[in-house]
């Protein structure tokens, strides 16, 4: 019985998953960003129908789902196209990953919530032209 309630205290103790660890793994390895996703999500994206209009609300179900890959190094600001700069803000349970071009139009967020002590990600918006 002691061991069963030390155990338990155990995990209520237990720090939150850490975030670079896990977008790592969110980023390589497919199975696990899809555990990680809240589907179905909801997205903000271009309205592909009115270019140049104001971006629409869509929710993207898993079987429509495009894998992401957001793991990022410095030569992505240097490379010879589409170069740009990627940005992660905390705030409370909650992380953005913001991408910036540079002068190409590339304009995406990415919002991950710590949800139980792990993060998932539970919407987006994207602005690429």
């Amino acid at each position: 019985m002691k061991s069963e309630a030390h155990s338990n205290f155990a995990d209520q103790t237990a720090s939150n998953e850490e975030f670079e660890q896990f977008i790592q793994r969110f980023s390589t390895e497919e199975s696990f960003q899809f555990e990680r996703i809240k589907f179905p999500i909801s997205v903000i994206v271009p309205d592909e129908a009115h270019e140049g209009m104001a971006p629409i609300q869509e929710s993207i179900g898993k079987y429509d789902w495009e894998i992401l890959d957001l793991t990022y190094d410095s030569t992505y600001l240097t490379r010879p196209y589409d170069q740009y700069y990627q940005v992660v803000r905390f705030k409370n349970d909650t992380a953005v990953v913001e991408i910036r071009g540079i002068d190409n139009g590339i304009y995406a967020d990415y919002y991950f919530a710590l949800i139980d002590k792990k993060w998932y990600l539970v919407t987006l918006y994207e602005a690429s032209f």
